[in-house]
């Protein structure tokens, strides 16, 4: 991992003049109180008729008032400021951990952290908002630190001025608060990494078990899963009582250790006071005042230290959800293949490389490349002061080459704990029907994940029209393939909303009609009294699993690929639904022009996974796999095995 203070820089310069604005803010709200203890010297020098200045005491007291009104002037502006601050940085934070998690393949992401490290969407959640907010915190207060850090050594240099011998005491208390950061630095990451760990287990449970209530009652589980979120709230409890209490302690032993020193500052100060020492009252009330203000900062300096190693465990965390610190991207960011196109290879534009390296709001670039937890994305935030950044235009459609060939070459994906596909190759010709079957976990959806790069292939290649593809998980997407999974993923909105998924205009109602009828969903949709507003429930739960795949697929067709890969789509359906839905999807009378620069209907290429008689006869080529591998039949009636 890199140190944490370079992270932490390459935070604060996505936003310098913002931070910068603010640390002079904060330097004011903690500089001003300087003031005060000089004006409180004068104040008694005055009383006492040992002042330098002729001036009557009324006068100090409207400069004190006067000191103090601009001091609340400058908290309010730098209240302002250190919010927008904050809003920022969290944004920034928040939006590179979903930007990282986006890019990693789909079927990869659904399982949870990178390399074997499970993770369900419900623990996600703890890493977006206690991780984030402690970097957040550490980020926008390192300008305190600093203002503080200003003003103690201004304070020091005054103290010097009065008397020297004394103000060296002051540096005890902070060489054992050194000393006490370090020792409790292991014990420090331990605690927060195990609350973290027992918050992230709490919200991964409750996540799953909104989502599965209804499996929950089927199984009369009820009683059960009310006890293991018991006994994680009850772990989570005393970790997080540890964490607390620990740190509470250790500030405790900050605090105590600066009055200790405090204290002994005072007293040998004390014998100084008097006739026959060389300070004057005056100059005991000023060394008073500012060796509060050096205490003061020794015990913030000593939170400070431990809030940071605290926050080395979120970025560790964060690091390890993402897979950066694994793959080693810290320093030398990997960014694929792009820059890599040949006349034989197919790459999709890998959207960091073309995203700005500044923000639109702060601007700034970036001499290295940074880790991409803190890559200065462009957020469109307003600012402060002006005008609402212009957000990027939308890409237009993409009108790729129609699909004559789709070949597949040695491809190879192994689980961690075993399983998945060695060496498969095959081809997809136009207008084609091919059929994947096999026993259960024989690896027939590992296959179609590798193909459409939800899973990172290990070795082989995919080529399209004789075009090697590098990223299948970019290339492979409408309008030249589109995926129906076995368990759709649907959203909790209307149906429509489900099928559209933001083409909104660019979908007539001739085509909408076309791909609820083609997926065999246009009866369901009469029996409906709202139609396509009617409302699905959290997931698609009040539709049948049957009407989901069947939504999920008219959902497919409205995107009109040139491939439609199908997994097992009669696990939820019919033979007689099923039957009409191929023939349906089969018939070329009824299709509409797949590409805006043909005008004749033309033949989808469809690659399934089924098992069902009816399928398998109107298939154009059959692969067999077991055990993850390929027993390739040439059609129907060939069911001899290929080695």
């Amino acid at each position: 991992m890199p140190p944490i203070t370079h992270l932490l820089w390459q935070l604060i310069r996505y936003a310098q003049r913002l931070y910068w604005v603010d640390t002079l803010l904060w330097l004011f709200i903690l500089g001003l109180p300087a003031v005060p203890g000089l004006i409180i010297r004068e104040f008694f020098d005055t009383l006492t008729g040992e002042s330098r200045f002729e001036a009557s005491p009324w006068v100090w007291i409207g400069l004190l008032l006067a000191v103090g009104l601009a001091r609340m002037v400058a908290i309010f502006v730098g209240r302002i400021t250190k919010t927008q601050h904050r809003f920022l940085i969290s944004g920034l934070v928040r939006h590179n951990l979903l930007f990282e998690l986006l890019k990693r393949p789909g079927a990869e992401l659904a399982t949870g952290g990178a390399n074997g490290q499970n993770a369900s969407p419900g623990e996600i959640l703890s890493y977006f908002r206690d991780d984030a907010a402690q970097i957040e915190d550490v980020v926008v207060g390192t300008n305190e630190i600093f203002g503080a850090g200003v003003f103690a050594v201004g304070s020091v240099a005054l103290l010097i001025s009065v008397n020297p011998t004394m103000t060296l005491l002051v540096f005890l208390p902070l060489c054992a608060i050194a000393l006490l950061a370090h020792q409790a630095e292991h014990r420090l990451k331990r605690y927060r990494r195990a609350s973290r760990q027992a918050t992230q287990r709490v919200t991964g449970l409750i996540g799953e078990l909104f989502t599965a209530v209804q499996a929950v009652k089927v199984a009369g589980a009820e009683a059960q899963m009310l006890d293991e979120l018991k006994e994680r709230c009850d772990r989570r409890r005393d970790l997080m009582v540890r964490d607390q209490v620990f740190s509470a302690v250790l500030n405790s032993g900050f605090e105590n250790i600066v009055s200790i020193g405090t204290g002994l500052i005072l007293l040998v100060a004390s014998q100084s006071l008097g006739a026959q020492g060389d300070l004057t009252v005056g100059d005991f009330a000023l060394f008073v005042y500012y060796l509060s203000s050096v205490t003061y900062f020794l015990a913030f300096l000593g939170g400070f230290i431990a809030t940071t190693k605290q926050s080395e465990v979120s970025f560790e965390r964060m690091g390890g959800l993402v897979g950066a610190w694994e793959r080693g991207r810290v320093g030398g960011w990997e960014r694929g293949s792009v820059g890599e196109t040949s006349t034989h290879e197919i790459t999709e534009p890998n959207p960091p490389t073309h995203l700005p390296t500044h923000s639109p709001t702060y601007p700034l670039v970036y001499p290295s490349t940074p880790h991409p937890l803190t890559h200065p994305h462009p957020l469109y935030l307003k600012p402060l002061l002006g005008p609402e950044p212009t957000l990027p235009a939308i890409a237009p459609a993409l009108i790729p080459d129609p699909l004559h060939e789709l070949r597949v070459e040695g491809l190879t994906y192994r689980y961690p704990g075993g399983g998945g596909i060695s060496n498969i190759s095959f081809s997809l010709k136009a207008g084609s029907l091919t059929v994947i079957t096999g026993q259960v976990g024989a690896g027939k959806t590992t296959l179609l994940r590798v193909l459409l790069g939800l899973l990172p292939s290990q070795s082989g290649a995919l080529y399209w029209n004789g075009q090697r593809i590098r990223d299948p998980a970019n290339f492979l997407v409408p309008p030249r393939a589109a995926y129906t999974p076995q368990i759709p993923q649907l959203f909790s909105a209307s149906l429509g909303e489900n099928l559209l998924l933001g083409l909104g205009d660019a979908v007539s109602p001739e085509q909408m009609e076309w791909a609820i009828a083609t997926a065999v969903f246009d009866r369901d949709l009469t029996a409906m009294p709202e139609g396509l507003e009617t409302l699905i429930g959290t997931r698609g739960f009040r539709l049948s699993g049957g009407q989901k795949q069947r939504a999920a697929a008219a959902r497919m067709l409205l995107r009109q690929p040139a491939l439609l890969v199908f997994d097992d789509l009669s696990s939820a359906l019919d033979v007689e639904t099923e039957q009409r839905l191929w023939e349906q999807l089969f018939n070329p009378s009824t299709h509409p022009p797949i590409y805006p620069s043909t005008h004749a209907p033309m033949h989808p290429t469809c690659l399934v996974v089924s098992h069902r008689p009816s399928v398998l006869h109107r298939a154009d080529q059959i692969l067999q796999l077991e055990a993850g591998r390929l027993e390739f039949v040439d059609s129907p009636s060939d069911l001899q095995q290929v080695d």
